[in-house]
């Protein structure tokens, strides 16, 4: 979608936004087709030399949807799912006067997201992949419990999640755990990485590794997958509570989907200056 052949721009418009601490920047290129290639998406992820984010997500324009949205990790890698960032794009268009109800394209697929009153969004991520093959697995398996110590759960929200249910979610060591499972060889395409801990009940505490990230404060497509895997193994119901490192999630995995609601914030607006962008040129 957006990496095209165009040349950047000589300074750079970008907002900085976040849901509950998991933070992105985010391009709005509507009007004017913007080109990121590898080595623009990962100095702007340098939280000391650049912005810094969790996520780039750039806006496009979606034909007869609303808007169309790419997602780009900070190593430059793309990913087909944010949900976070989705909340805080959606929140954005609904403040620009789009409606209260808007049809996203990603690669995930086309996306509601409803305005929910008092600055809070939900998004309905669609229904989660199952399935061995579309997760995707490496081979045919059952991916309740996956034939890896501590038999964490496979599931698929448009990317790939391996979630371990523990005893005591803080007690793990976090940067080791996930590093060493992202690139297990069960997942051909990497896979982010959750430990999760039922704290209550319908209620969940919740860590999380992203793949070509690292530890992030949130993660709105492992929250929803950690609430597929805690209904499908008889942990809690459909409609959870989970409790992140910076802060609450309400996911409700109903008939048409897994729907993630919570609160976003627009922190500032920016422009890339001549300068950064011609040492990328």
């Amino acid at each position: 979608m957006a990496r095209m052949s165009n040349p950047i721009p000589t300074g750079l418009p970008f907002m900085k936004m976040h849901g509950l601490g998991n933070d992105f920047v985010v391009i709005d290129a509507r009007r004017a087709s913007v080109a990121l290639p590898d080595a623009l998406v990962r100095a702007l992820g340098d939280r000391h030399r650049g912005v810094g984010f969790d996520q780039l997500a750039v806006i496009e324009p979606g034909g007869n949807l609303d808007a169309a949205l790419t997602f780009y990790n900070a190593d430059g890698s793309t990913s087909a799912a944010c949900g976070n960032a989705t909340r805080c794009i959606a929140r954005y268009l609904m403040d620009g006067g789009a409606g209260p109800i808007l049809r996203l394209r990603t690669e995930r697929g086309v996306l509601e997201a409803v305005e929910r009153g008092d600055g809070v969004t939900s998004v309905n991520m669609g229904q989660p992949q199952l399935r061995w093959e579309d997760v995707p697995l490496a081979h045919e398996m059952d991916t309740l419990t996956l034939p890896i110590d501590g038999a964490p759960t496979a599931t698929g929200m448009g990317n790939p999640h391996c979630t371990f249910f523990v005893e005591d979610a803080e007690a793990v060591d976090l940067a080791a755990f996930g590093a060493a499972h992202e690139h297990h060889t069960l997942y051909p395409q990497r896979t982010n990485v959750q430990v999760a801990q039922v704290i209550g009940p319908d209620r969940l505490r919740m860590r999380v590794w992203e793949r070509g990230v690292g530890i992030t404060l949130a993660s709105g497509s492992s929250s929803c997958a950690t609430a597929v895997a805690a209904a499908r193994r008889g942990l809690t119901g459909r409609r959870v509570e989970i409790v992140l490192d910076g802060g609450t999630l309400e996911v409700d995995w109903r008939d048409d989907g897994v729907w993630m609601t919570g609160r976003t914030r627009h922190v500032f607006d920016g422009v890339l200056t001549p300068e950064f962008l011609e040492a990328l040129a």
